[in-house]
């Protein structure tokens, strides 16, 4: 790759926190900080992204947080409390969010905001022209930043520009509720490459459009503004090594142990972002539907949800809390013996190395989405199951059932279907758990992260 890369993503990957006035910073761990560490470095390249609400920082420390970013090659987006307010709570997390994920029951009755949208875009845009050279490569990153290809182009017309969608792209009846439908696809056609996780996305794209702007593709390619635009289909992964790695651990060994201590049946297990996209609520009603039609596995088997805390200053959110605590009483309340409760609810965080003990613990790993983009935590789940057993049970409505073929793949809003799976996951023969794992991981493995970036890099070198 010749040239730098400059990314650009409404955070930075780093976390930022104060201690006596002077600013700490952590790299972030996490798909996308993981995935593009490499090429950024490699290419000596810029990172451009906000870094956080700074309150407990002065000018001074302020200041010394400037320098630090400058060092790793990071340059910070400012972004006022106003703007976070509206541009990242109000129009990509209230609106754009809940659309893509065909969520119009969400929709607040009004929306007004977008200009402040476009504004923020322009900052981060603004951002690139400043840091761009001749020769360097732009990638810009998800829902947040939908108009900063275009603003990009008309501030730097022969950049060569990437862009990556990694939530759905909804079809077009559902996108076209949105009032700035039209800036928005053409913001996305501002790039020369256009990324997506599935086929199904890239097709709801092209579906769009043509129905707004009477362009069609040819092998996956729009002539528009006198540019050839490819929409790509790259399907994210994950640091398999890494997880691979850290479950031989030691720590990771000894956590597992304690968790399965007095274990006498199986454990089932789901781990997500308390969003009403993951499928929670209906997945609980799977399990009761579990126990209800197969009562050998009452007083056995286990359930454990960890739902981390999300947007909960958003009303949506909170209901979706609200109504998960109360179906995991209603159905502990039925089920629950003195020695037993069917379903364990954890609404917190968890450390890594109790994550992917979690991971290997479990029999059966249950992630059922009603929609998601990709969804990370079932390819996590079976790179950390190097000892080549349990059971992934998953959505089609997840972008990564179309890779993850040989797990058991549902309809999640067939709640009969999801608890049948989950049965036929625990009485599996260990042959056939074997056979299903080590053809996961043989896909997990080698489509991660580290080989995602390099596809889309390829592609936008072309």
């Amino acid at each position: 790759m010749s040239g730098r890369l400059l990314i650009v993503s409404n955070r930075l990957p780093v976390t930022v926190s104060g201690s006596d006035g002077r600013p700490v910073v952590r790299a972030s761990v996490g798909g996308l900080a993981t995935g593009l560490r490499t090429p950024h470095e490699r290419s000596h390249g810029t990172w451009i992204g906000w870094t956080g609400e700074l309150v407990e920082l002065g000018e001074d420390g302020r200041c010394e947080l400037q320098r630090q970013l400058q060092k790793r090659r990071l340059v910070s987006v400012e972004l006022s409390a106003e703007e976070i307010r509206v541009y990242y709570e109000r129009i990509a997390n209230s609106v754009l969010w809940p659309v893509c994920h065909d969520r119009l029951d969400q929709l607040p009755l009004r929306v007004n905001g977008w200009d402040v949208y476009e504004r923020v875009n322009a900052r981060f845009a603004d951002a690139v022209a400043r840091e761009w050279r001749e020769g360097d490569q732009v990638w810009v990153h998800d829902y947040h930043l939908l108009r900063v290809p275009a603003l990009v182009r008309e501030r730097i017309p022969r950049a060569r520009i990437g862009f990556f969608l990694h939530i759905p792209f909804p079809t077009p009846e559902i996108f076209f509720t949105l009032a700035w439908r039209r800036e928005l696809v053409e913001g996305m056609l501002g790039a020369d490459v256009v990324g997506f996780h599935t086929k199904r996305h890239r097709g709801h794209f092209a579906a769009a459009v043509h129905r707004l702007l009477g362009i069609n593709a040819h092998a996956n390619e729009f002539e528009y503004g006198g540019r050839r635009v490819r929409a790509g289909v790259f399907p994210m992964g994950i640091d398999a090594r890494d997880f691979e790695r850290r479950a031989e651990s030691p720590a990771v060994r000894s956590e597992v142990t304690r968790l399965r201590r007095n274990d006498t049946g199986p454990l089932l297990l789901g781990i997500d972002r308390l969003d009403y996209s993951k499928g929670i609520p209906r997945r609980l009603i799977a399990v009761e539907q579990l126990l209800r039609r197969h009562p050998e596995w009452r007083e056995r088997v286990r359930f454990v949800q960890i739902a981390v805390p999300s947007r909960e200053g958003v009303r949506a959110y909170q209901h979706v809390r609200e109504e998960v605590e109360s179906l995991v009483g209603r159905i502990n309340g039925t089920y629950s013996v003195p020695a037993w409760a069917p379903i364990h609810y954890v609404h917190r965080s968890v450390s890594r190395s109790v994550l992917i003990a979690l991971y290997r613990a479990a029999d059966v790993m249950v992630v059922t989405p009603v929609r998601d983009g990709m969804n990370l935590v079932a390819k996590e789940f079976v790179a950390s199951r190097t000892d080549n057993d349990g059971v992934l049970v998953l959505s089609e409505f997840a972008g990564a059932a179309e890779e993850l073929v040989d797990s058991l793949i549902v309809n999640p809003y067939d709640v009969d279907q999801t608890a049948e799976a989950m049965h036929q996951a625990l009485v599996m023969a260990p042959e056939e758990r074997t056979r299903r794992m080590r053809a996961l991981r043989e896909c997990v493995m080698k489509n991660d992260v580290q080989r995602w970036a390099a596809n889309f890099l390829e592609a936008l070198g072309e």
